[in-house]
């Protein structure tokens, strides 16, 4: 069921996300980011604050994203091996991973899906499934990443916690990012290579199980989303995993199929895609993506550098550098947020890291860049010694 109330605070928030996703200049330049549990210990040990602290709500920041469950198979997580060191867990993406507790992320083992053939015969559950949305469970994307829980949450439980007080994105993996957990990226870039056909009709089937996936979360939180986070992951730090061109054939459909569904319900689109994404950025202005996520500094992205470029034709979220931010050197930090901050000059900016923020990131660190954000991102923006023209490049 929709709710109707927020708080006046919260319509603050929301309007200025809309306005930075639109172009308008809002009050001031919008901050979130996403954090690894690592880093929340640690943020919670340096400030000296309670276990339960939320860095979303101690900054009151400005958005937040939510996940369903978006894997294949909705199936518990089947427990190969556990001991104080490390769990080795069987997923509904039929796929073993090793989470080692004192490693940031998972290891991918081995995938039950091994050979196109067995890709070609998957099976989906169905992707509008109750329990996916209604219903607390295990699932890969939620329960087992840089930290490891079972048993989600109801997916919409989560959201109408969070609506009061933040704008609540919904969020759903592309083919690309499936493919990557279905059958390990070594796999998929090998039959991509192999099979170009046949591994193209299985990205085609998998892109209609996750736009109905879509559709469906769209649906089950009733009206409580205030904007859509598709991810997937088709560059490194030199390129695209890929041709282009296959990109453009096979996924990009589906990437337009899901963004034109969330702009028919008034939800604007997000894309995470790590990496060096150049060679398609100008497709995603095509579809109409509404502002382009992580932008990875070392992966040779630039805000101001985009903003130049491409004008008003998409905004931007992230790109601070975090390898800056691991240094703990305050006027390098200083230096990297407030050159980042004129690119929401006349708004098009959300202010992120390049990716999100870890464990060698110290607590003391993110309290000084959300500090300089809040101090130095009140539009107009006065950014001093730091201040750069983002006027379109000549020529």
């Amino acid at each position: 069921m929709t709710m109707t109330h927020r708080p006046a605070t919260t319509l603050v928030k929301l309007d200025r996300i809309r306005k930075a996703l639109r172009f308008e200049q809002p009050d001031r330049v919008p901050i979130s980011d996403f954090f690894w549990g690592g880093f929340l210990a640690r943020w919670r040990r340096e400030l000296n604050l309670p276990p339960d602290a939320d860095p979303y709500r101690y900054y009151d920041l400005d958005w937040i994203v939510t996940i369903p469950n978006m894997d294949p198979h909705i199936r518990p997580f089947e427990t190969l091996k556990e001991d104080q060191n490390e769990i080795w867990v069987k997923t509904g993406f039929e796929t073993i991973l090793r989470k080692r507790l004192d490693r940031p992320m998972p290891e991918q083992i081995s995938w039950e899906t091994d050979c196109i053939e067995k890709l070609e015969a998957f099976e989906f559950d169905d992707p509008a499934d109750r329990r996916r949305y209604f219903e607390a469970g295990d699932n890969q994307i939620a329960g087992v990443g840089d930290g490891f829980q079972r048993n989600s949450p109801p997916w919409v439980e989560t959201v109408g916690k969070l609506w009061p007080d933040f704008p609540v994105f919904g969020s759903m993996i592309e083919p690309s990012e499936c493919l990557t957990r279905l059958i390990g990226q070594q796999n998929a870039l090998l039959w991509m290579g192999l099979y170009p056909e046949r591994t193209g009709a299985c990205i085609n089937r998998i892109g209609e199980f996750y736009l109905h996936a879509c559709k469906a979360a769209i649906a089950a939180a009733g009206g409580n989303l205030d904007g859509f986070v598709i991810w997937g992951d088709v560059a490194y730090g030199r390129g695209m995993f890929f041709s282009p061109d296959y990109w453009r054939r096979f996924f990009k459909p589906w990437v337009r199929a899901m963004v034109e569904h969330c702009h028919a319900h008034k939800l604007p689109v997000i894309y995470h895609g790590c990496g060096c994404i150049e060679a398609i950025l100008e497709d995603y202005i095509e579809i109409g993506v509404d502002a382009l996520n992580p932008l990875e500094a070392k992966a040779g992205m630039d805000v101001l550098d985009l903003r130049r470029r491409y004008g008003r034709k998409i905004a931007f979220c992230g790109n601070s550098n975090i390898q800056v931010w691991e240094t703990g050197d305050e006027n390098r930090i200083r230096a990297e947020v407030l050159r980042k901050l004129n690119a929401a000059k006349g708004g098009g900016l959300i202010f992120q890291s390049d990716h999100s923020v870890p464990s060698n990131v110290s607590g003391r660190t993110y309290d000084f860049i959300v500090r300089l954000v809040r101090e130095y991102g009140v539009c107009p923006l006065n950014l001093g010694p730091f201040d750069e023209s983002i006027d379109p490049i000549a020529g």
